[in-house]
């Protein structure tokens, strides 16, 4: 089949894009991305076997985005764009990554002759609602959380086969009285075929207990609570360093957090780093922690890191989002605290990051390897296209 996927953002790095492309093109079908481009990126290129479109939108139509639903700016900037490739090509699918452009889609769908795949990375009127960008004055008024609920609970019904990324995301769509057998879930599990196993050389952190977080640095992560649980740790236990892997709007916010409670000797910020560097710290590390604060967005996604974190041994420290509780006391992968009470955060942490306690005992990656992994989920996506021809 001849497969068109859209996406809002540049592309690469996407893994979970990367594997749905990977699977697909091993699978025979012939894969063009539509997505936008960074500076000095090739309006033309190629992800291996498969052809890249990409499109630079202006500052001014990125950020109408927000707007989309009042002010139709954004959706006729891609619409355009997308209608421009389909004429090129004879495609059978579409496949959207994410809610927003199943509008235009759906109406080009009317014109061309294909299925539509709506793969939701996110639950996006959630992800919305707990966005600093819709909380200011104007974001309130641009950006209306039950509008887009009203947007979702339209066109929803609309595709042929909507993806989610885990169980709790495929019940409330179940709620929203979408067919069961319009969803199916491929999850954001890892790959294990691409990753090697490096045991912990504590030598190379200095026999420090190492606590990690990588991922995205926004206010709804969390990461704040981290810091303010590691400050009620008495200062003579505190051998241990809390790295600290990505980018975002609030990393300046954290690393003044970090100063102020004088935890830098503690705290490394280390920056957006190539997933290759990351495999490499992770599993240099003791502890993982995904201090997501809990709202509906949360329990309803699944980070791709869980996954990475369970394969690589760690012991994990995680918020009581519903997904993050049910997989970890399931595997078995570590232990679950209320979000926001860095107490009972800084009495785990005192527990298990102590210099003398092994923490990599972890019985979780037996579970990556017959249960959550890329190979199960690549299967669901493949019987997924295959019912499609």
């Amino acid at each position: 089949m001849k497969i068109l996927m859209t996406l809002e953002s540049s592309f690469p790095p996407d893994k979970r894009v990367e594997n749905e492309i990977d699977t697909l093109l091993d699978e025979g079908h012939d894969i063009h991305i539509l997505c936008t481009g960074i500076s000095g990126a090739l309006k033309n290129d190629s992800y291996k076997t498969a052809t890249i479109h990409r499109v630079f939108p202006s500052v001014l139509i990125r950020k109408s985005s927000v707007a989309a639903l009042k002010v139709p700016v954004y959706f006729s900037y891609w619409k355009a764009r997308i209608r421009k490739v389909l004429k090129a090509h004879n495609f059978d699918v579409v496949h959207i990554h994410d809610l927003p452009l199943i509008k235009p889609v759906l109406q080009l769908r009317k014109i061309y002759d294909f299925k539509v795949v709506l793969d939701l990375h996110e639950n996006w009127p959630a992800l919305l609602d707990v966005s600093l960008h819709t909380k200011t004055f104007t974001g309130k008024i641009l950006c209306s959380i039950p509008q887009w609920k009203n947007y979702e609970r339209k066109y929803l019904p609309r595709a042929d086969k909507i993806i989610v990324v885990v169980e709790e995301a495929k019940e409330r769509l179940l709620n929203l009285q979408i067919p069961g057998n319009k969803i199916i879930i491929v999850s954001n599990t890892l790959n294990i075929n691409e990753h090697r196993i490096i045991e912990n050389d504590k030598e190379k952190t200095g026999g420090k207990k190492v606590i990690i977080y990588e991922g995205g640095i926004t206010f709804h992560r969390g990461i704040q609570f981290v810091l303010k649980a590691i400050s009620h740790i008495d200062t003579a236990a505190r051998d241990l360093e809390f790295w600290i892997i990505g980018k975002g709007s609030y990393m300046e916010k954290l690393k003044k957090m970090s100063a102020d409670l004088k935890l830098d000797h503690i705290v490394k910020f280390m920056g957006w780093q190539e997933q290759e560097s990351v495999f490499e710290l992770v599993n240099k590390a003791d502890i993982a922690v995904i201090p997501h604060i809990k709202s509906e967005h949360t329990d309803t996604t699944v980070p791709h890191k869980l996954f990475h974190y369970m394969y690589a041994g760690l012991l994990i420290l995680a918020s009581d989002c519903v997904p993050l509780a049910r997989i970890i006391k399931e595997t078995s992968a570590g232990y679950i605290y209320q979000y926001n009470n860095t107490g009972q955060l800084a009495d785990l942490l005192i527990r298990y990051a102590s210099a003398e306690k092994k923490t990599k005992t972890n019985p979780a990656r037996a579970w990556i390897n017959k249960e959550y992994n890329w190979d199960k989920d690549a299967q669901q996506l493949i019987n997924l296209y295959r019912s499609l021809s």
